[in-house]
């Protein structure tokens, strides 16, 4: 998706989770909870009647503002009472999707800037670049760890390749 377009990535997020279910063959959820309005309700629901799923799995949003809940085909919202123990539910479903999807973002971005100095070193590309913060944590440990160490995660050459990147005085 090009740009900020939260309906077209809400349809794409849920079109390839349950594609990705439907391929692999596992069962799929009895309730959809969405984060939004009617907007980008109906953007997941155009994802899952591509799949042929539409009235197979029940779905309803939850619109942060008044915290107004929707179904489908219904352009009504449904106000819970504010102390009602299903809206809690509801709202901490969702809250916790927001800190899961806060937490995976920020350490992509995180690992993204790491590799672009990684992924500079000639023959190091972003799987290896990957593997190596993976073992050893961040840049700066990368930095100071032996080839010999290096070359056991990722091979003689590769190895020899980061280490000269970082200690170009020991060539």
């Amino acid at each position: 998706i090009e740009g900020p377009d939260d309906f077209a990535t809400m349809k794409q997020v849920v079109y390839r989770r349950y594609k990705r279910l439907l391929h692999e063959n596992q069962p799929l959820p009895q309730l959809i909870v969405i984060d939004g309005g009617k907007g980008q309700l109906n953007a997941a629901l155009e994802a899952l009647e591509e799949l042929h799923l539409r009235g197979k799995i029940a779905i309803i949003s939850i619109a942060k503002r008044l915290e107004e809940l929707y179904f489908p085909d219904d352009s009504t919202p449904l106000y819970l009472d504010k102390r009602s123990e299903s809206l809690k539910v509801i709202q901490n479903l969702r809250n916790e999707a927001h800190r899961f999807a806060i937490t995976y973002h920020r350490k992509r971005r995180s690992i993204e800037t790491f590799q672009t100095e990684l992924t500079s070193i000639k023959g190091i590309g972003a799987t290896i670049a990957e593997l190596l913060l993976q073992k050893l944590g961040s840049v700066e440990k990368i930095k100071w760890t032996s080839e010999e160490q290096l070359a056991s995660l990722i091979g003689k050459s590769k190895a020899n390749s980061v280490y000269l990147h970082f200690h170009p005085n020991k060539e």
